[in-house]
Order: C-alpha cells, then structure tokens, then sequence
C-alpha cells in the first residue's frame, strides 16, 4: 500500500472550524458580517477579524484562538461560550469535554458539582444499577 493511500494515525479534528461553518451559514452571515458581530462582552473590542474566519473555514493554518476571540466567536455566533471552548479545545489540544447528543451528560455533570461527596456516592450507585460500568 502506497503511503498516500494510508489514513493518518491522528486524523485531524476540525470540530471548532466546523462550528463557525455551520454556525456562520445557519446564521447567513459573510465573513466580515460576523466578524461585527464578534464583539468580546468583557472588553468590547472585536477581536475576530473577517480574514481570519475565512482561514478558519477553509482550514487553513491558524494559531489557537486566544479567550477573548472566543467569547467574541460565542457572541457573534449567538452560543454559549461553553461550546465554542469545547470545540476549540478538542480541535487545537485534544481535549475531549464530556458530550452527548441530548446534553445530559453535562447537565449531569454541572449538578454533581452541586452535591455532597455522599450524594454523589449515591447518583453514582443508582448509575451503576441502570448501566454498570465497563472495564
């Protein structure tokens, strides 16, 4: 088998570049149309600039967006910060947040923080009843 016909050994993610794709053409927005309304809440600078979205969709070379141009990202795509962050994270790092397709999981998540070590000793019993672990 020649060389080229092999997949790569890390496929490349591209999770945080298809959320702006589809985000932006969901939202029917140009590049430069976004980036006006990626305006970072915290400074009110727009840190996102139209050239830099059009790299990022056509996949190519960029660096890993800073905090600020994410929550300018989150702003002018209208979704949570959270997401955009996931995303990017397991696109650039890969780092693989907890997911699922109806949001449970992290709604799951988000309460065990809430509870006692003997609650979640409890959440985690009554888990282990419906679906016991694997190993």
């Amino acid at each position: 088998m020649a060389a080229q016909d092999r997949a790569p050994a890390h496929p490349r993610r591209t999770q945080f570049r298809d959320l702006v794709r589809e985000r932006r053409a969901a939202l029917g927005l140009s590049y430069e149309k976004l980036a006006a309304r990626c305006i970072d809440p915290e400074t009110g600078t727009q840190p996102v600039k139209g050239s830099w979205l059009h790299r990022v969709e056509t996949n190519l070379s960029i660096q890993a967006p800073d905090l600020p141009q994410l929550r300018g990202l989150a702003a002018g795509l209208d979704i949570p910060l959270g997401r955009v962050q996931d995303a990017a994270g397991s696109e650039f790092f890969g780092i693989d947040a907890v997911w699922s397709v109806s949001g449970d999981a992290r709604a799951l998540v988000e309460r065990a923080d809430r509870m006692t070590p003997e609650q979640r000793d409890q959440l985690m019993r009554l888990l282990d009843t419906f679906a016991p672990p694997t190993e």
